[in-house]
């Protein structure tokens, strides 16, 4: 009856570190930094007549830019693979090294440059990221080359 009681608590213990509460299976696009698991809030993201869903990132620039909806912008054209707007006043950051940047990845770069990524690239530049386009398919095409108007708002 021991051997019995042992082997019973003894695969308890197990069960309860298995399902530990720590064990965070949430996928992270980008890199590993806790503050960007992807929350529940969707946002759209318009360009022309092209709309994309996006999908913020739950962090304090991120909470910080969602009460600036809806926001219609001028963005500026920068190296053929971003649009960026200088905000007025600063966002929450934790900026972290860039690393591998994807097409629809939203981030902040600084304090107040909102910076809309359409085609991908490796960096070593910093930025705090706010979200990313669910399906960038088509997002190069719609910002195309220049400067253009984009609006954010909740989806």
């Amino acid at each position: 009856m021991k051997i019995a009681t042992a082997i019973f608590m003894c695969f308890t213990c197990i069960s309860l570190f298995a399902c530990s509460k720590d064990d965070d299976t949430t996928p992270i696009r980008n890199n590993g930094s806790t503050n960007n698991n992807p929350s529940t809030t969707k946002m759209k993201i318009t360009v022309g007549t092209a709309v994309f869903t996006a999908t913020l990132y739950d962090n304090p620039g991120a909470t910080a830019f969602k009460a600036l909806f809806p926001l219609t912008v001028n963005m500026t054209d920068l190296n053929n693979n971003e649009k960026y707007f200088d905000l007025p006043n600063p966002l929450p950051t934790n900026a972290s090294v860039g690393g591998d940047i994807k097409a629809g990845d939203l981030t902040l770069y600084g304090t107040n440059t909102l910076v809309l990524f359409y085609k991908g690239f490796n960096t070593s530049y910093s930025y705090t990221k706010l979200g990313y386009i669910d399906n960038p398919t088509g997002l190069a095409t719609a910002l195309g080359n220049g400067n253009l108007i984009v609006k954010f708002e909740t989806d």
